[in-house]
């Protein structure tokens, strides 16, 4: 009888073309799909939670697919990463009730974008995280990134051709965080509370960490928030500003997209499952 299967996924995304599909370019979509069909012996479709683009990165990006496979979730698990290429990663197989979907099933998902702050940007980082050599003011960039938690219309950090018919999300957590030199973003997904503190010294670097929640994001919605929080953090606009622009709903006016590279999807939550406590 065919099964409803939810898959949890982690993936480096800098050779791919992003998540879906494409009639072009290597997928992550395909990739699983192609995959699980030849354990099913047929066409098999995946959906994921989220369509993350070309370089956009993953720790808990999830799918779902329904397929009449008699193995078990750890024995599939064990045979689609022996199938898979070593840069994406099933995390977890498990049995989900019929009728979920990964996308509209979802209740809200968690992104994190990376930011390398330092004059030389060590060669592990480069692949996600966006280097910056200038200090940024973090407190400024903090408290920007929590006055963006609410319900508004977020045209302003859209990219255009989205064709969604409402740009209205709510945000249930935003902030910025310092990590160390030595740190990634592998395991960083407990939700902390931000930790402003200074690196030992300049010379050192360190990474600043934007951390956001939504039931739900636009088209490049968190890098186009990521490079006007970088913008605060220059000085360049003030702090107090962030709510005037998005009331202004005019994507000139905002931040530039932030590359891909430094974006990781963290986790997609859905109802009844537990939360991380911050």
């Amino acid at each position: 009888m065919p099964r409803t299967l939810k898959f949890t996924l982690a993936y480096d995304g800098t050779a791919y073309r992003g998540w879906q599909r494409q009639a072009w370019g290597v997928s992550v979509q395909g990739l699983l799909e192609e995959a699980l069909s030849r354990i099913e012996g047929s066409p098999v479709t995946v959906h994921g939670a989220g369509r993350t683009d070309a370089g956009v990165h993953a720790l808990g990006q999830v799918a779902s697919a329904v397929a009449a496979t008699t193995l078990d979730t750890r024995r599939l698990r064990r045979a689609l990463n022996a199938t898979l290429p070593p840069d994406v990663r099933v995390v977890a197989v498990e049995d989900a009730p019929e009728g979920f979907h990964a996308r509209f099933s979802a209740k809200d998902k968690t992104y994190e974008y990376w930011i390398f702050e330092g004059e030389v940007q060590p060669p592990f980082a480069r692949g996600w995280s966006w280097h910056r050599t200038y200090r940024l003011d973090l407190s400024a960039m903090d408290q920007a990134a929590c006055a963006l938690v609410g319900t508004h219309d977020w045209s302003v950090f859209q990219s255009s051709g989205t064709g969604v018919r409402s740009a209205v999300r709510t945000l249930t957590h935003a902030s910025v965080r310092v990590e160390p030199v030595h740190a990634g973003p592998v395991g960083l997904t407990d939700g902390r509370a931000p930790a402003l503190a200074e690196s030992p010294s300049d010379t050192d670097g360190r990474f600043i960490v934007f951390r956001v929640e939504a039931n739900g994001f636009l088209r490049h919605m968190v890098r186009a928030i990521a490079g006007t929080l970088v913008e605060i953090g220059e000085g360049r606009r003030a702090a107090d500003s962030i709510l005037a622009l998005i009331a202004s709903r005019d994507r000139v006016s905002a931040g530039p997209t932030a590359p891909a590279l430094g974006l990781v999807l963290v986790r997609v939550d859905y109802p009844g499952t537990g939360r991380v406590s911050r």
